[in-house]
C-alpha cells in the first residue's frame, strides 16, 4: 500500500460518545456557587473563608459581632502580604452598627491576639485607616487544625475498625 491508499486514521476510528450526564456529574454540577447563589449574585465576588475558622468560632470564643467584623477584614484581605485596611466606618456602615461598636469588636480580637491593628499615616500627622495583621488569627487556626485532624483520623480509624470487625 502506499501513502495514498492508507486509510486514514478518522476514517478508521470509531467515536464512542461520553455520557456527561447522569448523577455524578450532576451532582457536581450543583456544588458550584453560581448554582447555589445565582449568577447575578456571584458576579459581584466572594470572600474566602476557612471551614475551620467556623468549625471553631465557640472553642477560639469570637463573638458573633467579632466574626462579622472578621468577615469584614477578610473582605479586604487581598493579598497574602498586604494587611486589610477598611475604614471602621465602612465596616459599620455594612453591618448597620455605629463605628464606636466595631471598634469594641476589633479591641477584642485584639486582646484576644487574632487580629494587631497597624497605624498608617501619609506625612507626619495625616493618619489614615489603620491596617489589620491577621497573623495571629492564622498562626492559632494553624495550631487548632493539629487537632481537628488527629479526631478527623481518630474517626477514619474508628470506622474502619467497626467496617472490618477488628477488636
Amino acid at each position: 500500500m502506499s501513502k495514498t491508499d492508507k486509510p486514514s486514521i478518522a476514517a478508521s476510528a470509531k467515536v464512542i460518545q461520553l455520557k456527561t450526564g447522569g448523577k455524578i456529574a450532576e451532582k457536581k454540577e450543583k456544588r458550584r456557587a453560581e448554582d447555589k447563589f445565582s449568577t447575578q449574585v456571584m458576579k459581584h465576588a466572594y470572600t474566602l473563608v476557612p471551614n475551620l475558622l467556623l468549625m471553631a468560632q465557640s472553642r477560639l470564643d469570637i463573638s458573633p459581632l467579632g466574626f462579622n467584623v472578621l468577615m469584614h477584614l477578610f473582605n479586604f484581605w487581598w493579598d497574602a502580604d498586604r494587611n486589610p485596611h477598611p475604614t471602621k466606618e465602612n465596616i459599620a456602615r455594612r453591618m448597620g452598627k455605629s463605628p464606636r461598636m466595631v471598634q469594641r469588636y476589633i479591641t477584642e480580637l485584639e486582646e484576644a491576639g487574632y487580629v494587631k491593628r497597624i497605624k498608617r499615616f501619609v506625612g507626619p500627622k495625616n493618619q489614615q485607616a489603620n491596617a489589620y495583621d491577621l497573623n495571629g488569627l492564622v498562626k492559632k487556626l494553624i495550631e487548632l487544625e493539629l487537632e481537628f485532624a488527629k479526631v478527623a483520623e481518630q474517626r477514619r480509624l474508628r470506622q474502619k475498625k467497626l467496617e472490618t470487625g477488628a477488636a
